[in-house]
This record gives C-alpha cells, sequence and structure tokens, in this order.
C-alpha cells in the first residue's frame, strides 16, 4: 500500500481504471472513467471484490455497495479521495 499522501485523483483513477479491465478482462486503454461501471457489464461479485480491493490496498472501510452508489470510476475515485481525506 502506497501512503495516501502521495494519491492524487489521477492515481486512484489510474489504479481503478487497471482493477476494473482485470476484472471485465479488458484492457484498461478500453474503459473509459465517466462510462457506468454497469454499462461495461461489471456484477455484483466483481463490484463486491473492486471494494474489497480497495480496502486492501488503500486501508479504508469502503460501503460493499460503492461500486454501485458511485457508478462510474471518476465517481468511486472522487468518494476514495474523500474517504482518504484529500481534496481533488
Amino acid at each position: 500500500m502506497t501512503a495516501p499522501s502521495t494519491h492524487t485523483e489521477r492515481t486512484l483513477t489510474d489504479w481503478l481504471v487497471h482493477r476494473v479491465a482485470e476484472y471485465l478482462r479488458t484492457p484498461p486503454s478500453e474503459i473509459d472513467p465517466a462510462v457506468p461501471l454497469a454499462q461495461y457489464g461489471l456484477d455484483s461479485i466483481a463490484a463486491l471484490s473492486l471494494c474489497g480491493d480497495v480496502e486492501d490496498a488503500f486501508g479504508v472501510p469502503v460501503d460493499p455497495t460503492a461500486a454501485w452508489d458511485y457508478p462510474t470510476v471518476q465517481a468511486l475515485a472522487g468518494h476514495l479521495m474523500d474517504r482518504l481525506g484529500m481534496t481533488p
């Protein structure tokens, strides 16, 4: 885990794009951070796993519904910035 102070909204977005791409088995370049994750076919199991990955990587608790409450990578990165106590 990298110290939260080293993260920016861009690095969090990139990290999330790579994780989502891995779950979808698609190249990260095909994930648009502004497109709802549901449009890519991210299922509930992958969404829950993604929330667990966030907790493991950044050491902050994340509600299991975060991927649905913040339906795009951009929204989720912004939420994570808030959880880490950082401003975008």
